[in-house]
């Protein structure tokens, strides 16, 4: 895991931390759904930053007989758990929440205790926000942040993203129930913005674990990087051509190669090896994650 995902996985615990406790304590003072909803939010939210650390812990283990390519894919498997704490604790929860106080409002007292605590949260949530931002900023180039998160393979980065954004959306969903059910004497305003808090981190979950679900399957190198790798093959003397390959992250920072090469005729052995040596050299230069290559000479049919 690089130093970035880690600075904004800190981040962005530490932010969580610190509103859970601020938002279960205007909880208390207020009885406001919308600051318990938001609380379960933050809580899970710190608790699957914890999950990112472990996951990126567990797949920095080294290759055994058992898993000879590593541990890398542990760090798909717990982003994927972490969608679905998002999804039962946080979402679930929030819905079940709402629906109550829509049922069975309760009179919210001390409304300006909550708004202070909103205000507090959504400084530390725009921080750690802005921490996750930086940090994915060197990977993300030139692409826009809607095909980031679809095309990352590093788990930690996107899921922070999603997490601290639906975070401020609660916020606000939060702030306009509470200031409509103050202003007008309807505590259902307050259950509608749990209600939504709760939808909102439904879609989120959806979205992770679609996203994750992949990555666990397995997903091939980008188009951009199977064309470095195919020229690299094509430009190694000896080799004429590439017949056929096959690419899979192994991890967000290992990629396994597989494929296919037509050789020069009349090779020997000793021939037959350099070139394979020397076009996996050229695959690792021009891919430094291709860590393993697997080429077969072949004759083109």
């Amino acid at each position: 895991m690089h130093e970035g995902s880690k600075g904004a996985i800190a981040a962005a615990a530490g932010a969580n931390l610190g509103i859970a406790i601020a938002k279960f304590a205007g909880f208390l003072v207020t009885g406001a759904s919308s600051m318990l909803a938001e609380a379960i939010h933050s809580m899970a939210d710190t608790a699957n930053q914890g999950l990112l650390i472990l996951g990126g812990a567990r797949a920095a283990r080294p290759a055994t007989p058992e898993h000879p390519f590593g541990y890398g894919r542990d760090r798909y498997f717990w982003a994927f758990v972490v969608a679905l704490v998002l999804f039962m604790v946080g979402g679930l929860f929030a819905v079940y929440e709402g629906v109550d106080k829509l049922r069975h409002p309760h009179e919210i007292s001390s409304p300006a205790v909550a708004f202070a605590i909103l205000g507090v949260a959504a400084v530390l949530e725009s921080f750690s926000l802005r921490t996750a931002v930086r940090a994915a900023a060197p990977e993300r180039g030139t692409m826009s942040w809607t095909r980031y998160v679809r095309r990352s393979k590093s788990p930690e980065l996107p899921v922070v993203l999603l997490e601290d954004l639906g975070a401020l959306f609660g916020l606000v969903f939060a702030l306009i129930g509470l200031t409509l059910a103050v202003v007008t004497d309807e505590p259902r305003f307050d259950g509608a913005a749990t209600l939504a808090i709760g939808l909102l981190l439904v879609v989120i979950a959806v979205i992770l674990v679609v996203e994750m679900k992949s990555l666990l399957i397995g997903e091939a190198a980008t188009p951009e990087q199977q064309r470095m790798i195919q020229a690299g093959i094509e430009g190694t003397p000896q080799v004429s051509g590439l017949l056929h390959m096959r690419t899979l992250h192994l991890g967000p920072d290992e990629l396994l190669v597989a494929a296919k090469i037509e050789l020069a005729a009349g090779l020997d052995s000793a021939a037959v090896a350099a070139a394979i040596n020397a076009a996996e050299a050229r695959i690792r230069e021009a891919v430094p994650i291709a860590r393993a290559i697997y080429l077969e000479p072949d004759i083109r049919a």
